[in-house]
């Protein structure tokens, strides 16, 4: 049996030097301005915005409850505390382009 490829990660940067590219600006200003721009998305995510990209999606934060689950190893029922996720949703454009 085959494993599957593994998919190659891009960066930041990676994108950053794609921008730079295309448009023919710096690469340390391309990459100055998205990492900006993923401290900005930051400070409205924890501000509870949501953040919306057209044709991409949006990312925004969602409340845990606290609840009851099972230790995997023992089976002891234990308290998982209350939390906060990232969660993203993905565009019809994106869902329709993959």
């Amino acid at each position: 049996m085959q494993k599957p490829a593994k998919a190659e990660t891009v960066t930041l940067r990676h994108l950053a030097d794609g921008i730079a590219e295309r448009h023919g600006v710096p690469k340390n200003q391309t990459n100055a301005i998205l990492t900006g721009m993923v401290e900005t998305i930051t400070g409205h995510l924890k501000r509870g915005r949501r953040v919306r990209f057209t044709g991409l999606g949006i990312l925004q934060v969602r409340k845990r409850p606290a609840r009851m689950g099972r230790n995997p190893a023992t089976g002891e029922v234990i308290k998982i505390k209350a939390s906060k996720k990232i969660a993203f949703r993905a565009a019809k454009d994106l869902k329709e382009a993959i």
